[in-house]
């Protein structure tokens, strides 16, 4: 028999057998790597999957001109002739305008169909920013969330914007939207910051709540304007797709609206030359002019109407 080695353990182990160890931990380390390296991708990108789906967001004041969604199917092209009735459900389709304006709660499916069987849009109007007690999800809102009463608007007032419910409450509406077919939507009442309102409302929170509508709508297919807001034009225009002017002429504001038009998206703009007074009798000529000839209101889609938004409308010249 021969002599017995004197090594043992790791120095007794061939050559071959040490090489077979580390190559099977170095494929085992890379592997590792490789993995944590993609579980970590995983979870950073996933923190981002879905900012805009809930209705429990508050509100952070964000102030952003980013669209949340760039593939709207609706967008309406500056200048385009349009009509605005509020005041009762729709009963006069004879006006040839290819995009109608009409109350979300007050006109059925049937005339959201037939307008849009004649080849027209159809935005659907709503407050946002407003508790009206006679609307049928009246009950549904927060006493702790309605502030004070609006100027001349009996049964109005005005709503936190920041509030989990209310969000809710504009999640259904614009559900009922999508039920009744509406191709955009029109929420009203935006501007509180701008109003003896007694919640406290800012310009942030408007940006903010704007900014939640839009990514609200565009997820339900629908396209949105700003009503009025001038204020918060930069911090939301991206996320818009017209918008709805009352009285820049009036009150020599058309110039901040104008940034639609560059943008080339419309300003649907009204002005109401009778004041309180509503009636089916033609404007002046002068009227006419004021309404029609403002600084920086060209390619506006004007019209002018009576106050409570009825059937009876004039275009200009």
């Amino acid at each position: 028999m021969g002599e017995l080695s004197s090594k043992t353990g790791w120095w007794a182990w061939s050559t071959k057998k040490k090489v077979l160890i580390f190559g099977t931990i170095g494929f085992i380390v890379v592997a590792l790597g490789v993995g944590l390296g993609a579980g970590l991708g995983i979870g950073l990108n996933s923190g981002d999957d879905d900012n805009d789906s809930g209705g429990n967001d508050t509100g952070s004041g964000t102030n952003t001109t980013v669209p949340t969604n760039t593939t709207v199917k609706w967008k309406p092209a500056a200048g385009t002739k349009w009509q605005i009735v509020l005041k009762y459900p729709l009963n006069d389709t004879s006006i040839d305008a290819p995009i109608y304006d009409i109350d979300l709660f007050d006109n059925p499916k049937s005339i959201i169909s037939e307008l849009q069987g004649m080849g027209r849009k159809v935005i659907c109007y709503f407050s946002a920013g407003t508790y009206e007690d006679w609307r049928s999800d009246a009950n549904d809102f927060d006493k702790a969330d309605l502030g004070k009463n609006l100027d001349d608007w009996p049964g109005e007032k005005w709503l936190n914007l920041q509030s989990t419910s209310v969000r809710k409450i504009m999640q259904k509406r614009l559900d009922l939207a999508v039920t009744k077919g509406c191709d955009g939507v029109d929420p009203d009442n935006i501007d509180g910051y701008d109003n003896d309102n007694g919640l406290g409302l800012t310009q942030a929170m408007s940006i903010d709540y704007v900014n939640w509508l839009a990514t609200q709508s565009h997820n339900r297919g629908l396209s949105l304007g700003l009503k009025n807001g001038g204020d918060i034009i930069g911090s939301v225009i991206g996320n818009m797709q017209w918008s709805v002017n009352e009285q820049c002429a009036q009150y020599n504001e058309c110039d901040t609206y104008a940034a639609f038009i560059d943008a080339d998206k419309p300003v649907f703009h009204i002005e109401y030359p009778k004041g309180d007074t509503n009636n089916d009798i033609s404007v002046t000529t002068k009227q006419v002019s004021s309404a029609c000839t403002a600084s920086s209101s060209g390619n506006f889609s004007t019209v002018i109407k009576n106050m409570n938004l009825n059937n009876w409308v004039e275009y200009c010249p």
